[in-house]
């Protein structure tokens, strides 16, 4: 009982003494920390490859003044077939483009330590620091970091040069931009401090109650001289207060790394969820004596991630399954080159139809839109690479895949929302008997697993009715293997390899025989598939947003099905992906349109062509229309003009989806949906007039004044009564003045000919986009649309 006591008292005095220390630290005189600033702006910008570009005293007055990001690719005209155009990168150019910027480097940063941070360079990127090699690196999907310290000039004008080299183009199976198409950034710390991407943090046991949190924090000592230092690690919850502290002395050889750990234990954690995406802080502070040298600040979240071969997905003890989507990095006429905004308005505008879970394909995706997507509540899994040796990247693989999987996964792997790391996509590697390619598939996983043993690997296979993959047991290297259109496959998988954890990650979103029975849809959708089988643990179709590339046929410059186009808007059919994926009642009419002026890619992959209208002037009254009803409601009734249609019970259709057959009235089609005896929601479309005006219409009217936010303002051509005309399209001029720049303007049309970044194109069944950026000060932004015959539309908006 002594000894009990004694330890106690000792327990508690070690405590104390603890706390007191941290909050003499937390209160020291702050020393020189960490600069983290945006080197986004006043870059000057060329398309060739001038001989000497990279020296301090080369004149660059006459090259372009750019902002980064910047796809240089959606700024050239594209090449038709003929002229060598490629359909994998949509049929437009690389080349080779130089970046240069020139800055002040005060005299006081002698004696720190400076890198350049790139989070994106498309692709071959040589970095140059007063005209001195910096670095090189080759692929275009992972970030990447140089110390220049060695290279500059304090007290003086410094110039940086990057040489992006894709006159290789097209180097990925879709498109991939070119040029710095993320952010950079310059650091500037003491000699001692966090490493890149330096903190991880973990949560191993997590319930209601009480979580575990586990913090290695791995420290850098650029000096010449040992050093001991305290680090102190402070947890901030979702308020901002702090909840724990920990702190811990180390000795840091010079010019070398140590990796610290600390465990917290926190009392009723506030969890990070889909609907309550709650987020902690981790504040790193590093102290060298009285002195902060080192300040970083890490947002985590605290969730339980759990797979069973079974029974699926598990967050926070709650089954859950993956409603998701693949996409690119890409965003309409702004190509590759995307704001923090895109990423935010997308991942906002795909969780509000119901989505849950994004697979990044095939790549590492901006920092940005991971970190939107945990604040949002969005699932990610995060994938490196497509096709391996078999691909676009196979001269690099060999030397460079442990720093790109390292990069990727240590950058990205305190976001809550990544659950999964996939390490490939379709490699030829699969089917190799050899075995080589599941040695390659071992070494893989191995790498995550040492860098982050937290979360499961997966790999995704496409179709090999041979199972060659199951022969050589490279489906057997990992746990978690993604099926690509492998539906005939998943109960007889499932039954041979029980260990295995399965999810569709490529999915058509339709079942469909081809464009001559279009008409005749009445196969099941895939993913009733999905839903009713719970070792199925998501279902990810192919693809949730149209892209660029993987082209189907010039003039298409992209892959057209997806359920929303490129500026992405909603098409009809993603109201069936409403219907099955929420709760709240939906009915949307869809009307069968073989005469739609779109282009609908791979039959394999198409929808039957649906309209949102009810403007059908090659019909008269004796001509029948099929009218489709997107519901989740017990049932409808269908009206013209106000005549009954009939209707229609949902239990005697599949799909979600209820079908008239009905004679076309120009007017007003409405349906009603009821649950039990009353009415649960509706829809109506009317016919639209001759187009008198445009309408203007912005998501955002109120701008921070940072030169890099965004507002989407949606141009439509409008009737007497408001009424959007779908069939009288006529080309758009816009005009923008004030505080900001026109950035692009885009109608979903991936067949649209001429210049991607032109601010005259036509609108699409009477609609189009523009996308403004407000400046870096504040004052009022104006926008114009013009169209002949029409009163302009202008709208106003303020940036500060």
């Amino acid at each position: 009982m002594p000894n009990k006591m004694c330890n106690f008292v000792h327990m508690r005095l070690t405590r104390f003494f603890t706390t007191c220390l941290a909050l003499s630290l937390s209160l020291t005189l702050l020393g020189a920390e960490r600069l983290h600033q945006n080197f986004d702006f006043d870059w000057k910008f060329s398309l060739s490859a001038p001989a000497g570009a990279e020296a301090p005293g080369f004149n660059d007055a006459r090259w372009a003044a750019v902002q980064l990001p910047h796809d240089w690719s959606m700024e050239l005209p594209y090449l038709s077939p003929q002229e060598g155009g490629k359909p994998s990168m949509g049929f437009m150019q690389g080349g080779v483009g130089w970046y240069r910027k020139t800055f002040a480097v005060p005299a006081a940063w002698k004696g720190r330590r400076v890198s350049l941070e790139f989070d994106g360079v498309y692709h071959r990127a040589t970095v140059y620091v007063n005209g001195r090699e910096a670095g090189f690196h080759p692929y275009g999907y992972t970030a990447f970091a140089f110390d220049i310290t060695d290279y500059l000039i304090p007290g003086a004008q410094n110039v940086v040069a990057v040489k992006v080299d894709h006159s290789d183009c097209p180097t990925s199976r879709w498109y991939s931009g070119s040029g710095i198409y993320r952010h950079v950034w310059l650091n500037v710390t003491d000699p001692v401090h966090v490493a890149l991407w330096g903190t991880a943090v973990t949560t191993p046991s997590v319930s209601a109650g009480q979580a575990v949190v586990r913090v290695a924090t791995t420290l850098q000592n650029d000096g010449a001289k040992a050093t001991t230092v305290s680090l102190l690690s402070e947890l901030r919850n979702p308020s901002g207060r702090t909840v724990a502290r920990a702190v811990a002395q180390a000795d840091l050889p010079a010019d070398a790394p140590r990796t610290l750990e600390q465990s917290f234990v926190l009392d009723a954690p506030v969890l990070w969820d889909l609907d309550t995406p709650n987020l902690y802080t981790l504040v790193t502070t590093v102290l060298r004596g009285p002195l902060a040298v080192d300040r970083y600040e890490t947002p985590f979240g605290i969730r339980d991630v759990r797979f069973d071969p079974d029974k699926g997905f598990f967050l926070n003890g709650r089954s859950v399954k993956m409603k998701g989507g693949d996409i690119h990095q890409d965003a309409g006429s702004l190509g590759a080159a995307m704001p923090d905004r895109v990423h935010e308005r997308r991942i906002a505008l795909m969780k509000e139809t119901g989505f849950n879970a994004i697979r990044c394909s095939h790549n590492p995706p901006a920092r940005e839109f991971l970190d939107a997507c945990d604040r949002l509540g969005m699932l990610v899994i995060d994938e490196a690479f497509d096709k391996w040796k078999s691909g676009y990247y196979r001269q690099w693989f060999d030397d460079w895949w442990e720093a790109d999987l390292a990069a990727m996964v240590r950058r990205d792997r305190n976001h809550p929302s990544v659950v999964l790391w996939s390490v490939g996509n379709e490699t030829s590697e699969q089917g190799d008997l050899s075995g080589e390619g599941t040695k390659r598939l071992q070494a893989l996983r191995a790498e995550c697993e040492r860098l982050d043993p937290s979360r499961k690997v997966a790999v995704t296979t496409m179709p090999d009715y041979d199972r060659k993959f199951d022969k050589n047991g490279f489906n057997s290297a990992v746990e978690v293997v993604g099926y690509n259109y492998q539906e005939p496959f998943y109960d007889s998988d499932h039954a041979q390899y029980p260990g295995r954890i399965i999810y569709g990650s490529e999915v058509f979103p339709y079942y469909s025989a081809g464009r001559e029975r279009m008409r005749e849809y009445i196969e099941r959708n895939p993913w009733y598939d999905y839903a009713e089988r719970d070792f199925i643990f998501g279902y990810f179709m192919w693809a949730a947003v149209d892209y660029w590339g993987e082209s189907s046929g010039w003039p298409s410059k992209g892959w057209p099905t997806g359920i929303y186009d490129v500026c992405m808007h909603e098409k009809p059919q993603a109201a069936f992906f409403r219907a099955v994926w929420k709760d709240d009642p939906i009915v949307k009419i869809a009307v069968e349109d073989p005469g739609l002026p779109l282009d609908r890619g791979k039959d394999m992959w198409t929808w039957p062509l649906l309209a949102s209208h009810w403007n059908f002037p090659r019909y008269d009254n004796t001509q029948m229309v099929q009218v489709d009803v997107f519901t989740n409601c017990e049932r409808v009734e269908l009206f013209v003009n106000d005549v009954s249609m009939g209707t229609r019970r949902l239990a005697d259709f599949p799909n979600n989806t209820l079908k008239w057959r009905i004679p076309y009235s120009p007017g007003r089609i409405t349906a009603r949906g009821y649950n039990g005896a009353d009415e649960a929601a509706s829809d109506e479309l009317r016919t639209a007039g001759e187009p008198v005006g445009l309408r203007l219409r912005a998501d955002r009217t109120d701008l921070a004044a940072n030169g890099q936010d965004l507002s989407y303002l949606e141009i439509e051509l409008v009737d007497a009564q408001g009424v959007v005309v779908p069939d009288a399209d006529r080309p758009v001029h816009i005009r923008v003045g004030g505080a900001g720049r026109f950035l692009c303007m885009d109608n979903g049309d991936t067949a649209d000919g001429g210049s991607q970044l032109r601010a005259d194109k036509p609108t699409l069944m009477g609609r189009a986009q523009v996308v403004v950026q407000a400046a870096r000060s504040g004052g009022t932004l104006r926008v114009i649309a013009s169209a002949d015959g029409l009163p302009d539309a202008e709208i106003l908006l303020i940036v500060r």
